[in-house]
């Protein structure tokens, strides 16, 4: 280069970072559910439009990929740009402006620093030439099942791709840190469906009814224990219920019930096997209490699991591009990331980008949740010694 990386950085977020922190704002303000984001799509595609790029939008609109510079061999940077369907309480000039709807993960701040790296190397191209091409994918609905990756992969986003690699926001820890790991990032997450049906009655008769409600209450507390039973301690499994309908009066048992619940497990082993074992749990502690039940299981995603060598790129990226102090280890998270999807055919990397501000302890899917907005600086610098570092390395 005829100026030092860092250096070239320091003058670009100078002159730009405020139109970063303005297209995350105008997300912020606009934010759209899963499989809605459209007007999203149009707003990056426009963007990168501006900066002499040529984005390429899939069939229905929801989400975009855009190539820089040429090679047979791709570097991809993804974000995930849908919503969550949550009310945004925040008192900012930036505040949701769709009712019930807010970016409560982050996906916002994903979107403008992908936006803003497509310019940095669109920049470096015109400049000097890029040392490969490098392939920018803006995906849909990763809160929702079925989920955008999948999408994005069947319109070819990983294409000739050798490597990939993303972000995510992380509140624990503060602007300026980046969390890196090696191997599982996060858990494999599926959703169950568990319905009964049978004879009420008066609660004075319990013996002449199905008793749902105790039904119900020893699968949402007995089938998580009696799972974990049947597993080696090391690949626990997290089953956690989140709805539970059953009844309206306290003096009759009802004749329907409901529970739904999240199973979260790390390791693809475990995932493979694990819907069985929690269906024949659940059938039998409802079969104890004297009710047949319905199970509707749904897979999810796949565990995040990242590369070896992928890792060191994002952490020795940190150190050049924040100095080494800025790199911190990244938790194994139980939470679910359609990212994963990638991840099972190229290798590559998620790394936590630290959005925490000081004095606050909030956390993702919350509405009030905000970032320090210097981390979307820290997020382009990095990436750019990451996607760099990985198109002059030949071990992709």
């Amino acid at each position: 280069m005829s100026k030092p990386l860092p250096e070239f950085l320091d003058g670009w977020l100078a002159a730009h970072a405020g139109e970063v922190v303005a297209a995350r704002r105008h997300i912020h303000a606009n934010p759209r559910l899963s499989r809605q984001e459209h007007d999203t799509a149009n707003f990056v595609a426009a963007r990168l439009a501006e900066a002499g790029l040529d984005p390429k939008l899939i069939p229905d609109g929801t989400g975009l990929t855009c190539d820089i510079g040429t090679g047979d061999r791709v570097i991809a940077i993804r974000a995930d740009m849908d919503a969550l369907p949550i009310q945004d309480p925040k008192q900012v000039p930036y505040r949701s402006t769709v009712p019930g709807v807010t970016h409560a993960c982050g996906h916002d701040a994903h979107t403008a620093m992908l936006i803003g790296l497509g310019r940095v190397l669109a920049e470096l191209e015109r400049r000097e030439g890029l040392p490969g091409r490098f392939r920018l994918v803006f995906q849909p609905s990763e809160e929702q099942f079925p989920s955008g990756a999948p999408t994005m992969i069947k319109y070819g986003a990983l294409q000739d791709v050798a490597a990939i690699f993303a972000f995510h926001c992380d509140p624990q820890f503060q602007a300026g840190k980046i969390a890196v790991r090696n191997g599982p990032l996060t858990a494999a997450c599926d959703v169950m469906e568990v319905r009964m049906t049978g004879r009420g009655g008066h609660t004075s008769r319990p013996h002449l009814t199905s008793d749902l409600v105790n039904a119900i209450g020893r699968v949402v507390v007995d089938v998580p224990a009696l799972v974990n039973r049947r597993l080696d301690p090391r690949q626990s499994v997290a089953i956690v219920f989140g709805a539970v309908q059953a009844g309206e009066a306290a003096n009759a048992i009802p004749q329907e019930a409901l529970a739904r619940a999240t199973v979260r497990v790390h390791g693809r082993e475990t995932w493979d096997m694990i819907p069985d074992l929690v269906q024949e749990v659940t059938r039998s502690v409802a079969r104890a209490s004297g009710v047949e039940c319905e199970i509707d299981y749904r897979r999810g995603v796949p565990p995040v699991v990242n590369d070896r060598l992928a890792s060191a790129m994002f952490a020795g990226a940190t150190a050049a591009a924040l100095g080494d102090e800025a790199v911190a280890e990244a938790p194994m998270s139980m939470g679910g990331e359609d990212f994963a999807y990638y991840l099972e055919q190229v290798p590559g990397a998620m790394a936590r980008l630290g959005v925490g501000r000081p004095g606050e302890r909030l956390d993702i899917h919350q509405g009030n949740f905000d970032i320090d907005e210097t981390a979307l600086g820290h997020g382009i610098r990095v990436m750019t010694h990451t996607v760099l570092a990985a198109a002059a390395s030949p071990a992709f």
